[in-house]
């Protein structure tokens, strides 16, 4: 297995992991510390991401990348929702490491309106909604552009998530197994 490698902030790169915190839909933390973990091949995808952002003069913001199953867990037992959470025990790409939900930033560090929150499960979150403003229909198309042209693949329902192509072909990993102590 390979090793998980740390993100960290950069000029166009913030960091705020949602599940280390209250301001999560299970309304507590579920990771103990907040830390942005991906796969050697993510965080490569990563960085491609950056640079095409970088060139339009925007930033991405990160609120969830690895996810321990430890972690599935938690989250499924809170919302047993198959259309926003991946069944732990199929496994989810956050657990393998090659999952990233995230959002465009503006020159100045700002959040672009995409018309939902992070994590909103709600059909005003899926790709091509209609129910949102252009603008906001617009700034999903822009991240979504971002997204695919440096390599991920994106999922439906959420406007925020994004995954490798290949992604259930990588292991699940769990907080023991990840030497990265999430949990």
């Amino acid at each position: 297995m390979s090793k998980l490698v740390e993100i960290f902030p950069s000029d166009n790169l913030q960091i705020s992991i949602a599940y280390a915190t209250e301001n999560n839909f299970t309304g507590k933390p579920v990771y103990a510390r907040a830390a942005c973990f991906l796969h050697p091949a993510a965080a490569q995808a990563l960085q491609k991401a950056l640079a095409i952002a970088e060139e339009l003069d925007l930033g991405l913001k990160i609120f969830d990348a690895y996810r321990p199953t430890e972690a599935q867990w938690k989250l499924w037992e809170h919302t047993p929702d198959p259309n926003f959470l991946a069944p732990p025990e199929r496994g989810s790409p956050h657990s393998r490491g090659v999952a990233v939900d995230l959002t465009l930033l503006d020159a100045e560090g700002y959040e672009l309106d995409m018309g939902t929150a992070f994590d909103a499960f709600t059909p005003l979150s899926h790709h091509g909604a209609t129910g949102i403003s252009a603008e906001c229909q617009q700034n999903r198309l822009l991240l979504l552009g971002i997204m695919t042209c440096a390599g991920w693949d994106f999922y439906r329902n959420e406007w925020w998530h994004y995954q490798l192509f290949n992604s259930r072909e990588f292991p699940l990993i769990s907080d023991a197994e990840s030497g990265v102590g999430m949990m």
